[in-house]
């Protein structure tokens, strides 16, 4: 991680805090972005308005964010077919597991939830362990 600084980390934080925080204090909802998705195209017309523009806004977001502040490309020499296929194992686990890592580890710790500490260290310990196996003992 090269390009790695804290303050462009504390700076993202604040960003992704104040943003859950102000979708909880106007929506009332948390900000589980798998679950605003799969809602996206799920729920009632009136309730994809504000999920739509949520989203827009996250992916539109990093975009305005590399105009004022370029950084150098991210290379990555994984297999593209073993990322999707993660990909979507990590997508049907959150939905398994009814929420995912903003809705359990930034909103639902932020709420003291004792479901979303649980969820949070089991998700965290599993990539450790995953990434362990995958980079020491597979040495992929």
């Amino acid at each position: 991680m090269e390009n790695f600084t804290p303050y462009s980390a504390l700076i993202g934080g604040c960003l992704i805090g104040l943003s859950a925080a102000l979708l909880l204090f106007f929506n009332g909802r948390v900000a589980g972005i798998s679950g605003i998705i799969v809602d996206s195209f799920s729920a009632e017309i009136e309730n994809r308005y504000w999920r739509a523009f949520f989203l827009i806004g996250l992916m539109f977001s990093a975009a305005i964010v590399n105009t004022f502040f370029p950084v150098v490309p991210v290379t990555y020499s994984r297999n593209i077919l073993l990322v999707i296929v993660s990909g979507i194992l990590v997508g049907y686990g959150t939905r398994l597991g009814n929420g995912c890592t903003s809705g359990h580890a930034v909103c639902g710790l932020a709420r003291f939830s004792l479901r979303s500490a649980v969820a949070t260290i089991t998700f965290m310990s599993t990539a450790i362990l995953t990434s362990y196996i995958m980079r020491h003992i597979l040495e992929y």
